[in-house]
């Protein structure tokens, strides 16, 4: 049994099943939904089609993120057990928790000044945040000692590569990420913004393409321009959607005809309460390793 404990925030937005079988450990955020308060726990309070149904309807959204009081209890939790702690955060350019983590990590080794807590900006979010989860759980189940897994985490979150499209501009515009005419003329025009997390880790718009069968094309094209190696990528290969799994399943289904050396097949998961808050339903985010991010 390692020394230390792997967590994240729930917005790493991998199953229970996936962060039980990894020995991740998580916090919640929280969300609210037509003023009703909820944790984003990975659908158990609310099924994830049920919430993304709500928002189609018209249902209100705000998110919230984990406080320093939060923290402090569930950090607190390990170091009682004797445990030392590397937590990675939602990435500090779509979130502020970053603050609220580090604010309990100094209030915690003041009390705790035997036990090591570091912090890792993960620069990424959802599945894309969790496949670097996956990759430090691997380091820690080789016997890395916590140091070396921070420092791999450091030196190697750039190198995950996030590449989101959606097919439904509403919640961009709503959220202010698209202006209102852009999204009523890509609306009539069927246009499919395909965006990306940049070194800073914040969302870009980088290209506009028009109809879905295309920005399918061209999100995969991106995973050949980016990913370790081409075409002969190796590694592992997440995607995230909110209630679009058929059009998560087409760019899975080209993904693994056009990289046979896939680690396993691609793995689909859904766009978690807090992350889907801001892009609604209708949204595909694939994530892989690749060069190392330089904008």
């Amino acid at each position: 049994m390692s020394s230390y404990v792997i967590s994240c925030c729930s917005t790493a937005d991998l199953t229970e099943e996936h962060f039980s079988k990894r020995e991740i450990s998580y916090i919640c955020f929280h969300y609210k939904l037509n003023d009703t308060e909820y944790a984003d726990d990975l659908g158990k309070s609310m099924p994830f089609d049920q919430f993304y149904a709500a928002m189609a309807a018209g249902a209100s959204t705000k998110t919230s993120q984990v406080n320093a009081d939060e923290f402090e209890a569930y950090f607190e939790t390990f170091l009682q057990d004797g445990k030392d702690i590397l937590h990675v955060c939602l990435s500090s350019g779509i979130s502020g928790v970053l603050n609220s983590a580090m604010i309990a990590k100094a209030d915690l080794e003041e009390r705790y000044p035997e036990r090591k807590i570091l912090i890792v900006d993960s620069l990424g979010a959802s599945s894309g945040y969790g496949l670097l989860m996956d990759r430090l759980a691997d380091l820690r189940d080789e016997g890395k000692p916590l140091e070396e897994v921070y420092d791999f985490a450091m030196k190697n979150r750039l190198k995950v590569h996030h590449w989101f499209f959606s097919t439904d501009l509403t919640f961009y515009v709503r959220g202010g990420r698209i202006s209102k005419a852009s999204g009523a003329i890509g609306g009539l025009l069927g246009i499919c913004p395909l965006l990306n997390m940049d070194n800073e880790g914040r969302l870009i718009p980088r290209f506009k393409i028009r109809t879905k069968k295309k920005v399918i094309k061209k999100i995969v094209d991106q995973m050949e321009e980016n990913a370790e190696g081409g075409l002969s990528y190796s590694g592992k290969c997440y995607i995230s959607q909110s209630a679009c799994y058929e059009d998560a399943r087409a760019v899975a289904d080209l993904i693994e005809e056009r990289f046979p050396n896939l680690n396993g097949k691609v793995e689909i998961n859904n766009i978690g309460t807090t992350i889907g808050s801001h892009t609604g339903p209708g949204t595909v985010a694939l994530f892989f390793w690749g060069k190392e991010r330089v904008d």
